[in-house]
Parts: C-alpha cells; sequence; structure tokens
C-alpha cells in the first residue's frame, strides 16, 4: 500500500473499532485515541523524557496530555502554531501559574499563555531542544513514520535544525495506539523524520532506527 491507503486503513480502523476520541472523524488528522494519557504516561517514565529540559510538542489532541505532564514537571514547552502559521509558541512553566497548565496545553490555551515566536528567535530562549514529540498516523517497529499528509513534522524538523536547536542526535519519540503501529516498514522518502521511541497506552519501546541513534549518540532512551 502507499501512504494514503496506510492512512485510510488507520483512520477506518480507528473510527470502525470506536478507538478514535474527539475530535471525530479522524479522517486527515493527527487521530486522537482512547489512551492518549497512558501512552504519555509510558513516555513521561522514560529516561529521554526525565533528562529533558526542553521539549518540543505537536499541537495536536493526543499529544496535549504530553504537553500537561511537561509543563508540571517543570520543562519548556515548544509548541508549533497549527499549520506554521503563526512560527512557534513557548510555554515557560515558571511564568505560568500551576493550575492553568491544563488550560496552557490545549491550543487555545497556548496562544492565551503562552509567547510567540519565529523559529530563529527560539535561540533567544533555549539554545537546544532536548526532545521532540511528534504526532503521527502510522508508525513501524524501524522508526518510520507516517503523518497526515501535509508534511508540517518535516518542516518543523528543519526548520529548528537550521537554528541549530536540533541535530541528528535529538531524541524523536511519538505517542500513538497500539493499533497504529506496523510491524512492516512503512513507505518513507529520504526527508521524512524517524522516530527513536514509540509509546503506546500498553507499553513503550525503542525502534530500530532509535537504537542506532542510542550507539551513535550514546544516550538511552529507556
Amino acid at each position: 500500500m502507499d501512504k494514503h491507503e496506510i492512512r485510510m486503513k488507520v483512520w477506518r480502523s480507528m473510527e470502525e473499532s470506536n478507538i478514535a476520541m474527539f475530535p471525530r472523524p479522524v479522517y486527515n488528522r493527527i487521530p486522537s485515541f482512547k489512551g492518549a494519557d497512558n501512552a504519555a504516561s509510558k513516555l513521561r517514565n522514560t529516561s529521554i523524557y526525565r533528562r529533558a529540559s526542553v521539549v518540543k510538542v505537536n499541537p495536536d489532541s493526543p499529544q496535549r496530555y504530553v504537553r500537561y505532564y511537561a509543563l508540571t514537571d517543570g520543562k519548556l514547552v515548544i509548541m508549533p502554531t497549527p499549520r506554521l502559521k503563526g512560527g512557534f509558541l513557548v510555554l515557560d512553566p515558571g511564568k505560568i501559574p500551576g493550575k492553568l497548565y491544563s488550560r496552557a496545553s490545549t491550543i487555545r490555551g497556548a496562544f492565551q499563555l503562552g509567547v510567540e515566536l519565529p523559529a530563529n528567535e527560539l535561540v533567544v530562549r533555549t539554545r537546544r531542544i532536548d526532545l521532540i514529540v511528534e504526532g503521527s498516523v502510522a508508525v513501524d517497529v524501524y522508526g518510520g513514520r507516517l503523518g497526515k499528509g501535509e508534511g508540517y513534522g518535516d518542516k518543523e524538523y528543519e526548520m529548528l535544525s537550521k537554528q541549530g536547536l536540533v541535530t541528528s542526535c535529538t531524541p524523536i519519540a511519538t505517542t500513538v495506539h497500539d493499533i497504529q503501529v506496523s510491524m512492516e516498514k512503512l513507505p518513507q522518502e529520504s526527508h521524512d523524520v524517524k522516530i527513536g521511541l514509540i509509546a503506546t497506552p500498553t507499553k513503550h519501546f525503542v525502534t530500530e532506527y532509535g537504537e542506532m541513534q542510542e550507539l551513535k549518540c550514546s544516550f538511552n532512551y529507556l
């Protein structure tokens, strides 16, 4: 199957099995799913998350829990604006009252409580990003990832790379439902961002790409 067929299969499976959560239907979205909070908790328990001070998290619904936990744990959160219409939002837990972390983890709340900056000004706030968390439609155990097909995750990575905020050694994780994980390789292009760690509601594990990245960069995901 090509990329579109795989996306359609995943979206359809999530809808038909009632795994999908609001906003529905999940077609053409990074799908929200039952257990997204548990997947975020699995990620939270990894050493690569615990060591991170600055976390870039996509703005989609299923990763809201990742953004909330990161703020709760005192991490600076970098969130791209939807479709990159306004650059990036910086959420500083030291400047947001704790009782508002839940609101700040939503898209609307992030605009209200965060600071919006273009990519070339992020270096003023931080010299590096320690962990990237991507939203995904489908991933495989080798590190392949499919987003919703518009390429924003790859564009964001390229922009941040040009500013020196991320490198080939920056850990990249995703939170998805188990049904979104493929044991077979997904079709990939040379510019596609690869995933090193996958967290689901039931488990978390390092991909084949993540294992190679660990050896190259001398760190441990788990």
